[in-house]
């Protein structure tokens, strides 16, 4: 499973890193989230899956 978040739709609102802090991060310049590695350790499915679910901007794509 890989995870991205789509920078130009992200509004750093922060539920993407509540749901799942070790796989989504902010950036300082601008509180946007991003991950460090697209793919999605085993077992962490349904965090990554929980974080798309609750971005209220639609921001992050898992597949």
């Amino acid at each position: 499973m890989h995870v991205k978040v789509d920078d130009d739709r992200c509004q750093g609102h922060g539920l993407c890193r509540i749901s799942a802090p070790d796989l989504f991060f902010a950036r300082e310049e601008d509180g946007n989230a991003y991950v460090k590695d697209e793919h999605v350790p085993d077992g962490r499915e349904d965090d990554a899956q929980m974080a798309a679910d609750s971005c209220p901007e639609l921001a992050i794509e898992v597949d």
